[in-house]
């Protein structure tokens, strides 16, 4: 599988999962709390954090209709409703200045063409493409001429959809993608999540393939991490109660580290495909496998019959499997009862 890298990390398999804090809408139009929600995701060891760059007129129509967890009987309009979930474009700059300051890389999901332009003036390492937009074809050619990673979501997508996007990218000459296993729903419900499809997609478009989360708590992202997620995308807040669409489903910054060890627990544990002794089996191997031993004295020069052995601990003598070369050997020196059995104990 190919490997990609963003901000010179590499994501794909033998690879550290990459871990992106969303901070999507969760800075409620306050530069101070998106400044906390960067430290927060710093603090955790986040590899990224990532907001969302769109504003309410370029992203929906007047006349379209709200989705429940953001209208929520708010009674506005559905502009009135994105106007106050928008980044300001103002805020960008500083942001990401404070991103470097903490050392820790900022991305956004970009909605429209002209958000690209804002984004490369930070220098982004990469972009996120919404699960909502992998029809947004203009937008996806648009970010593919920057030349720089995309991370693209695929909730609600078929496979058809997926390669589509993929061929957009491709042909606008971008390849270098990570595809986001996604439930559209927010919260999402668990068992939605059918965790397999992210060996499928692996299997079908040779990239990596990570898992974009919208369950409460941090279960999903360490079973995701086992099912084989090259990269997990998190929302984060700084405190679940406040007001707003995200707040309730995502981690505060206590479950944010927790998340982050506990997947870098998991890549500990599932470790080398490679089946191997360890160093750590040494003694138990040394004392707990068992060996060929004397069941009796045996005299120098007396030729070892199968009655004459035994099969016990410890493991440092020859292997029980053997117990056929051994015997109709003779012994050079004498053997005592219960002596495990070694080669230099034997004539030619």
């Amino acid at each position: 599988m190919k490997t990609i890298e963003i901000g010179g990390v590499t994501v794909g398999d033998g690879h550290p999962c990459y871990v992106i804090a969303e901070a999507g809408c969760n800075h409620n139009q306050s530069l101070d709390l998106a400044k906390q929600l960067v430290d927060m995701a710093a603090d955790a060891g986040a590899d990224a954090v990532k907001f969302q760059t769109f504003t309410a007129e370029t992203i929906v129509s007047s006349k379209a209709a709200a989705m429940e967890h953001i209208a929520a009987g708010s009674g506005k309009t559905i502009t009135e409703l994105f106007r106050e979930l928008q980044l300001p474009t103002d805020f960008h700059r500083p942001i990401a200045d404070h991103c470097r300051s903490r050392n820790i890389p900022f991305m956004s999901s970009v909605f429209y063409e002209e958000g690209v332009a804002l984004l490369e003036e930070l220098k982004v390492p990469g972009y996120k493409i919404a699960s909502f937009e992998i029809g947004h074809l203009p937008l996806l050619r648009e970010v593919a001429r920057t030349g720089k990673p995309v991370v693209l979501s695929t909730g609600m997508a078929t496979l058809c959809d997926i390669e589509r996007a993929l061929d957009t990218l491709s042909a606008a000459g971008n390849d270098k993608v990570v595809l986001l296993h996604c439930v559209s729903n927010y919260p999402a419900r668990p068992e939605d999540y059918n965790l397999r499809v992210v060996e499928s997609l692996k299997a079908t478009f040779d990239l990596p393939v990570g898992v974009s989360d919208h369950t409460p708590g941090i279960e999903m992202p360490k079973i995701s991490v086992a099912a084989g997620a090259n990269m997990i995308e998190k929302h984060a807040t700084i405190d679940q109660s406040l007001p707003g669409p995200d707040h309730s489903f995502s981690v505060n910054p206590v479950e944010l580290r927790d998340m982050v060890a506990a997947i870098r627990a998991v890549e500990a544990m599932l470790g080398s495909p490679r089946k191997r002794p360890l160093e750590s089996e040494r003694e138990m191997a040394a004392l707990g496998r068992r060996s060929l031993v004397a069941k009796t004295a045996i005299p120098a020069g007396v030729v070892v019959t199968a009655a004459m052995l035994a099969v016990k601990r410890p493991g440092s003598g020859l292997e029980p499997y053997q117990a056929d070369v051994v015997v109709g050997r003779k012994v050079r020196r004498d053997v005592a009862a219960d002596e495990p059995l070694v080669w230099d104990m034997f004539l030619e």
